[in-house]
């Protein structure tokens, strides 16, 4: 006689479950974990329009007249709506292909004042820094 090999049916839906119980716990912590990537993409481009004002200032005494844009960016599309002789703001709006992405903004000033005026539903906003995780708060 012949002894079995393998597995038996119960023992691999036994795994099967396993499996789907700890997909379906990790399968969200995931999404939030790409999206908090995605988010030092505003970090890094705002920090780089801040110092390229300040440099804008250096040459011209004046904020006046700058308006730069940053090439190579995928996630966020950047402006600088005020500018006057002494003071800027430049934001960065979320345009990523995620639900809720283009809920995200993110601004910085001559002060160097982060802010983050409006974010998607279960992320905090502030008016004295970026929020960089879900639930966080200054």
């Amino acid at each position: 006689m012949r002894k079995a090999k393998g597995f038996t049916l119960i023992e691999l839906l036994a795994v099967i479950a396993v499996v789907s119980i700890l997909a379906a716990i990790a399968y969200p912590y995931y999404g939030d974990y790409v999206t908090r990537g995605k988010l030092t993409e505003a970090f890094n481009g705002l920090s780089e329009l801040r110092l390229r004002a300040e440099k804008w200032f250096s040459d011209n005494r004046s904020y006046v007249g700058f308006n730069q844009t940053l090439t190579d960016v995928k996630y966020f599309a950047y402006t600088c709506p005020t500018v006057t002789a002494t003071s800027f703001t430049c934001q960065a709006v979320g345009n990523g292909p995620s639900p809720g992405f283009g809920d995200f903004q993110f601004t910085i000033n001559e002060s160097d004042v982060r802010a983050t005026p409006s974010a998607p539903s279960g992320w905090n906003t502030s008016t004295t820094c970026w929020i960089t995780k879900k639930g966080e708060s200054c």
